[in-house]
């Protein structure tokens, strides 16, 4: 019999996605907001289902999808919660009943239509979708599997243990005791939005002074030795509408919460540092009581709290472990990637291949690819001819040449990258050495806060003389401090005043590439190699040869508020609504400088909302 086609899907709580599997074989896998242009859009994912069935070979069909949830489970838990906070949770239930006695429980109905009636629907638990995606992928034959995030069904952290295609599940903590929940509650409290703010909160604890961490610890969480603990729930809005924090949390933390978009205080600076700080030792502990229980040299990790790669380098260079994997779609897009895989190795009964060294991941670009032709067609609608250069070798040359010169680049190649993280595939490139590249890109391209820290890419082959890394990290999902030898004399986050003031704190050189080097001298690495992603490494390539300097400032190819760009039209949009000088759309070059006035100023469309 020949391999299944199994079909996976996220919905309807956050980051929608579908994969398509050939066996355990990835085809495909996408998000559902890289279409809708609705950033973690959460709806049913009719079009990432439509683009994976469409990468079917003629005559193929799918006979198996995998759900990454089971909706019975998480309906329990709304009951439950809702009768224990009435009648204050009154209307949190009537919210979520409407969303699962109306989107969920149509779901196979929904999935059926798109498979066809006779197609086989599996629900898989939430935590396992999680595990699965985690382990089955990685490059490792057996492995701890640790994983953490706001909820999933009842599970909120989960220990296992994968060998071959097995997993075996070891330790469960259920809500309301979540590091996800609490990490978020911090989230929403210092202004930003959960679920997409978290992110800002790590970026921004480096900034602060950790001296709320005896109150976190003393009064909302009890951290136990063995990585288990339990929240207070006094300090939290399980069942209400009004957001995470109570009333309690705010009076123990100095007031009412952040208002969005207003200006970040010492108080916020140091509350993400805190929570940042009992985040980190939270999973250290977890991690420890995984290896004790697997007696495991390797772990493999997954669940929203596995992208904090500020405490995935904790993890790393703790030495409790030899070698980490971590899932690139960690969140609820990558459940559609377990579900699958749990399917393909738990019910179907698909073989696993034996461990060769490599992820099964793919280096994550697993969307949609567009070749020269598309482009050519798309440009044309635009009245844009380009400069087509077939040659690799020169266009990355030509690439080098413009970056160099401090230009910034859009950078447009081969499939599209699944998960949060561009990796080289729709990515905005800078030259990491210039003074002015990170409030540039920040503020005129991104339209993003000011202060925010950007990656940088690096040739695998130089990562261990600019960075003090543990172990590859080709997902970006890791940080590490820059070598000594690029340091530049320390500067105090406040002045001399005493003032505390982000934008001054982040303008202060402190690196020799400082476009890249956060105010803690740490970096969120991206190893590049030769073998996995030849193109990227090929203009970093000549970058280095150019200036002697392997590295380039790499971030996502979008603006605020907007999901990374997916197509040709989203990329020219991004290209002509901001300031990016070039961009490099597969095989052709557009100079933004030698459009008409026509071409160059459009307004966008749509607009989006900043998250």
């Amino acid at each position: 019999m020949s391999a299944p086609y199994i079909l996976g899907i996220s919905a309807l709580y956050h980051d929608s996605a579908a994969v398509l599997l050939h066996g355990h074989d990835i085809v495909a896998a996408v998000e559902e907001e890289r279409f809708s242009r609705i950033k973690h859009d959460r709806s049913f994912p009719r079009q990432a289902i439509a683009y994976c069935l469409s990468r079917l070979p003629a005559g193929a069909r799918v006979h198996l999808a995998a759900y990454y949830d089971d909706p019975a489970l998480t309906l329990d838990r709304v009951l439950a919660t809702a009768v224990h906070f009435a009648p204050e949770g009154l209307g949190a239930w009537q919210q979520a009943a409407v969303e699962i006695f109306g989107n969920k429980a149509g779901l196979h109905e929904r999935i059926a239509q798109a498979l066809g009636d006779d197609a086989e629907i599996l629900c898989v638990r939430h935590h396992m979708s999680h595990a699965a995606s985690g382990f089955f992928p990685s490059p490792f034959d057996e492995a701890a599997i640790l994983c953490a995030d706001g909820v999933g069904e009842w599970a909120t952290t989960t220990i296992g243990h994968g060998r071959g295609a097995a997993i075996e599940p070891l330790r469960r903590l259920d809500f309301p005791h979540s590091l996800g929940l609490l990490y978020s509650a911090f989230t929403h409290f210092c202004g930003f939005k959960v679920n997409s703010g978290e992110y800002k909160l790590m970026g921004l604890a480096p900034f602060g002074e950790p001296r709320f961490v005896k109150a976190i610890l003393d009064h909302v969480i009890d951290l136990r030795d063995d990585g288990s603990f339990a929240l207070d729930v006094r300090y939290f809005n399980l069942a209400s509408t009004r957001g995470l924090a109570s009333k309690k949390f705010e009076e123990l933390f100095g007031g009412a919460k952040r208002d969005p978009e207003s200006t970040i205080t010492r108080r916020e600076a140091d509350l993400a540092a805190s929570i940042q700080a009992v985040l980190e030792e939270a999973v250290l502990r977890l991690s420890a009581q995984a290896q004790r229980l697997t007696n495991s040299r390797r772990l493999c990790m997954a669940g929203g709290v596995a992208l904090n790669c500020v405490a995935n380098a904790k993890i790393a260079r703790s030495g409790l472990f030899e070698r980490m994997w971590i899932q690139p779609a960690a969140g609820d897009s990558g459940g559609a990637l377990g579900a699958a895989l749990y399917a393909a190795f738990h019910h179907v009964g698909v073989a696993r291949s034996a461990a060769s060294g490599r992820d099964g991941q793919k280096g994550s670009r697993l969307g949609p690819a567009f070749g020269d032709d598309v482009v050519k067609s798309v440009l044309a609608n635009y009245g844009i001819a380009g400069r087509f250069v077939a040659n690799d070798e020169e266009r990355h040359a030509l690439l080098a040449t413009t970056l160099a010169q401090g230009k910034i680049v859009g950078y447009f190649k081969g499939a599209m990258e699944f998960g949060p993280r561009a990796l080289g595939a729709r990515s905005i490139l800078a030259d990491p050495r210039a003074d002015d590249a990170q409030s540039r890109v920040n503020l005129k391209i991104k339209r993003r806060e000011s202060w925010r820290p950007f990656a940088p890419a690096v040739l695998e082959e130089h990562a261990a003389s600019l960075f003090d890394l543990t172990q590859d990290s080709p997902y970006m999902l890791f940080t590490a401090p820059l070598r000594e030898s690029l340091r530049l004399k320390a500067e105090p986050v406040s002045d001399e005043a005493g003032e505390f003031d982000l934008v001054r704190t982040i303008n202060r050189k402190r690196s020799h590439l400082p476009a890249i080097t956060h105010v803690d001298w740490s970096a969120r690495v991206q190893t590049v190699s030769r073998e996995e992603h030849p193109d990227f490494h090929g203009l970093i390539s000549a970058f280095h040869r150019l200036t002697g300097c392997p590295v380039l400032l790499n971030t996502s190819f979008n603006v605020r508020g907007e999901p990374i760009v997916c197509t040709p039209e989203n990329a020219i949009q991004c290209l002509l609504s901001t300031e990016i000088d070039l961009l490099a759309i597969e095989g052709y070059l557009v100079e933004k400088a030698e459009l008409p006035e026509s071409v160059r100023i459009v307004k966008r469309t749509p607009a989006f909302e900043p998250d």
